[in-house]
């Protein structure tokens, strides 16, 4: 992969402990200590006690979590266990009731989705959400437009920097559907005419356009069958090697999960119930009852 585009300075958010920081290297995590050294935040993500009220709906209650960097980590749990509100509130869509979200050494509770993904953060969602009646190369560059830096004036003058951002924006857009395993002859393709897998890979690549330390993948498995399910599975954790990111997934299929995690975090009711390696977690009583019942357990 090449190095990310220049992007446009902007005012960081404040550090967990209510400073600006000093990085040791722009965007990594990097916190000044007392000899003025630099030192990286312990996790890439920490959130503490984080609580979302929907009235007098409780969707998730005191949660504390981390993803170490470069970790694959997993969120579990039945249906209705809170695991898409979690997700949205890292990605900016809900705001905190209570608790705190930290990314990269930087608090981001609050921020608006769009400076959440300039900071890092990439995401596919559950639900398809691509441009259908777009190319399948065009879908990838739109997600590239945060890393760009040309003002609404230059656009409308094709000025000389422009060109060559559009250029960079589509060679970086190929590389990625190569990294995906989209063949670059579906480029031209529109996105609603790709088999299902194929577009399940084009809302990675549009996701990875924006350049994330951190990807979310909400329920990447979602409709697909065993063949695209082994496949998908495959392709996760070829992107932790390829990239060195950080993943969080949400997935029901338990074979993915316990195939790719390096962690796993389960919630029941919008509470933590169990947390631990794949193994520790498949044994636990909690995580038996939530899933099966407590008769499960007896």
């Amino acid at each position: 992969m090449s190095d990310a585009l220049e992007t446009r300075p902007a005012e960081r958010p404040a550090r967990v402990d209510g400073s600006t920081g000093v990085e040791g290297t722009p965007g990594s995590g990097w916190e000044e200590v007392q000899d003025g050294s630099p030192r990286r935040a312990a996790n890439l993500v920490e959130v503490r006690r984080l609580t979302k009220r929907f009235g007098g709906l409780v969707a998730n209650k005191d949660v504390d979590f981390e993803i170490p960097y470069g970790s694959i980590v997993s969120l579990i749990g039945p249906n209705g266990a809170g695991k898409t509100t979690f997700f949205n509130q890292i990605t900016g869509l809900y705001e905190p009731t209570s608790g705190t979200i930290s990314f990269d050494g930087y608090s981001i509770s609050g921020l608006s989705p769009h400076q959440i993904v300039k900071l890092g953060i990439g995401r596919t969602f559950q639900n398809i959400r691509l441009f259908k009646d777009m190319t399948v190369l065009a879908n990838v560059m739109v997600g590239r437009h945060v890393r760009l830096t040309a003002r609404f004036w230059q656009s409308i003058l094709r000025l000389p920097r422009v060109q060559r951002e559009e250029d960079e924006t589509r060679r970086r857009a190929r590389e990625l559907l190569d990294l995906v395993g989209l063949s670059r002859r579906y480029e031209d393709d529109l996105a609603k005419n790709l088999p299902y897998g194929d577009q399940r890979r084009l809302e990675v690549a549009r996701a990875l356009a924006s350049d994330p330390k951190l990807l979310l993948l909400d329920e990447p498995t979602a409709g697909m069958n065993p063949g695209e399910t082994a496949r998908m599975t495959q392709f996760i954790g070829q992107l932790r090697r390829d990239l060195s990111i950080a993943i969080l997934l949400i997935e029901h299929d338990m074979k993915v999960v316990m195939g790719v995690s390096d962690r796993i975090t389960v919630l029941d009711h919008g509470e933590k119930i169990a947390e631990g390696t794949p193994e520790a977690v498949r044994r636990d009583p909690m995580v038996i009852e939530a899933y099966l019942g407590k008769q499960a357990t007896e």
